[in-house]
């Protein structure tokens, strides 16, 4: 439990924090100046400090360098006291557990930062071994150009230690680089510190720089955590030194890791602008979901690929009216896309297929192929459609449709003449269309809520939450009656996720479908939930997601603010933002 360091914004790993000292300090940043250290205890006995809230008191520990044998660890682990002012202990990978203290020092972390997946075992057998709501500390470790994929892994404070000793050294770091000092024409720099001639400027001003500029990228991290926007930014700083590139996609492969802390949407878009993009956690997820979840309800109709366009949602764009002119909404709309990879159309507005923008240069990379052929593969395996019009360009298109056709028993036929909006290919969709069934709005709406619910409730969710399904409005502000005309839910254009009401909510616990509850004390929420007032939570419950809350003295539905894990942990912060509760 901590009563000194409380999350306010998260983006996956990363967070923007606050530790409550006398004087307020916002994570992630440099702790040097609100750190006292206590003491090692392998020379002599430390006194037990009388800390105060003024600092964070690092308790008396006993440090292990990297590779240091497990039992070792354990047998001279201290013992740490119970204390009631602002503390961190000082933990190894293997001896880190809770231990009632604010935050947490990693020992050894200059044995393995440089290393990318030694840092990614350290941290990530670090952090899930202590509480959510504590801060995570690397002391010796921080530079300009590696302290964003520090923060993107999950650590909360750094010192500029290794920054003091690189200028000392008259190395003259910036975010994208280091240099020496007697390399450099110009200073590339507008703080403080390189205010004057380079001929001037000597090792005691680069120190000064360095720790101004580890500083100022620590502000940039901050910013773009609040946005939304950290892997977008890491994506681009990785390239700039090898271990760092390493650490990323090692990252990239603790999908559970990172997907437990990834918000299930954002209101930031999300930048397709290298490879690395495809292994972001909602590209996966959302591949993983419609490979999974999705259920294809328009029975009987032709299944009809076609390409993305830049215009999102996809059907409001040009080139998707002439398709749907052409196909008389005679066939199931299916669009092709990378990064993500296919979006049925029900799901066109679901983060993140309309909340990307990828940059479009008319060529696929093979391991874009590969991704796009794999989700395609395992979404035709678990529909079934009697044949495939793949009305889709040459390049790229139609190379993934010809491998997908190879693999699967339903026939495809391929409608396009040099373009797909040209009036021979549009005529030809036509074609291959004759004699088929028109799919009726009323179709197509109760299909996009079902397919919504399955997406983001759980497989099986749509048909058992709406099964006597009335639908009102016009798409995409739709609502879902029951057959007695009580809304149970509305479609969130902006997201594309369900806003259930309470008699939605009681439907949705009483259905067999999965359930994400939250379990209160016995009072009724009044516009969120606070994290002390969870008594349990499911695990799978993901910032963002629609959640029941339930306790001794209400019912409430509403959407999660930390991930369901969290909030059985934390002791401060918000859990829930309740939208509609009821006494009980």
């Amino acid at each position: 439990m901590t009563e000194y360091f409380e999350v306010h914004a998260r983006d996956a790993a990363a967070r923007v924090g606050e530790l409550r000292l006398a004087e307020s300090v916002t994570t992630p940043t440099l702790a040097d100046d609100v750190v006292e250290d206590a003491g090692s205890e392998w020379v002599q006995r430390q006194d037990p400090p009388e800390g105060d809230e003024s600092a964070l008191t690092v308790l008396p520990y006993r440090g292990f360098p990297s590779g240091t044998a497990e039992e070792v660890q354990e047998s001279f682990a201290p013992d740490y006291p119970d204390v009631d002012f602002p503390s961190a202990a000082v933990v190894s990978p293997q001896t880190a557990d809770d231990y009632g203290a604010d935050a947490y020092v990693l020992s050894g972390a200059p044995g393995v930062v440089g290393h990318g997946a030694a840092f990614r075992d350290a941290v990530v057998d670090t952090r899930e071994a202590i509480p959510d709501d504590t801060a995570l500390y690397l002391s010796g470790v921080a530079t300009p150009r590696n302290v964003a994929v520090l923060v993107y892994a999950g650590v909360d404070l750094v010192d500029a230690d290794r920054a003091v000793v690189r200028g000392t050294q008259g190395r003259y770091l910036t975010s994208e680089g280091a240099y020496d000092l007697e390399d450099l024409d110009e200073l590339p720099c507008s703080c403080p510190a390189c205010q004057q001639p380079v001929a001037e400027f000597d090792r005691e001003d680069c120190v000064d720089h360095n720790v101004n500029a580890l500083k100022a990228e620590l502000g940039r991290v901050r910013r773009r955590i609040r946005d939304g926007r950290l892997r977008d930014y890491v994506e681009g700083q990785a390239r700039h030194e090898a271990w760092v590139t390493a650490a990323f996609r090692e990252f990239d492969q603790q999908y559970g890791y990172l997907e437990q802390r990834t918000p299930v949407m954002r209101d930031s878009l999300l930048l397709s602008a290298t490879e690395d993009a495809l292994r972001r956690v909602e590209i996966q997820r959302f591949a993983e979901r419609v490979t999974t979840r999705y259920q294809k309800r328009l029975d009987g109709h032709p299944l009809l690929l076609v390409p993305c366009s830049a215009k999102k949602p996809y059907s409001e764009s040009q080139s998707h009216r002439q398709f749907q002119d052409a196909a008389s909404y005679r066939a199931h709309v299916v669009s092709m896309t990378s990064p993500i990879g296919v979006v049925p159309q029900e799901l066109e507005l679901t983060y993140p297929a309309q909340h990307y923008d990828s940059v479009v240069t008319g060529r696929w990379s093979e391991e874009e192929k590969d991704f796009v052929a794999r989700v395609l593969k395992r979404y035709i395996d678990r529909t079934d459609y009697p044949r495939v019009i793949a009305h889709v360009p040459e390049e790229g298109y139609r190379d993934i449709c010809e491998r997908v056709a190879a693999q699967v028993d339903v026939p495809f036929e391929f409608t396009v003449e040099d373009h797909p909006t040209t009036d021979e290919s549009l005529g030809e969709l036509n074609a291959a269309l004759a004699g088929e069934d028109k799919i009726w709005v009323e179709e197509r709406e109760k299909a996009t809520l079902r397919a919504v619910a399955d997406y983001f409730l759980g497989d099986g969710a749509g048909d058992a939450l709406f099964g006597d399904l009335t639908v009102q409005g016009r798409y995409p502000k739709l609502q879902a009656l029951d057959g007695d005309g009580e809304q149970l839910a509305a479609l969130v254009p902006q997201y594309g996720t369900l806003s259930l009401t309470l008699a939605g909510a009681r439907k949705w616990v009483a259905i067999d479908a999965p359930t994400k509850r939250v379990e209160i004390d016995a009072f009724v929420p009044e516009g969120s939930v606070l994290a002390p007032g969870v008594v349990d939570a499911d695990d799978d419950i993901r910032v963002g997601d629609e959640v029941v809350v339930e306790g001794p003295e209400a019912f409430a539905i509403g959407r999660a603010s930390m991930p369901g894990p969290a909030m059985a942990d934390a002791t401060r912060g918000m859990a829930v933002d309740v939208r509609h509760s009821d006494p009980k």
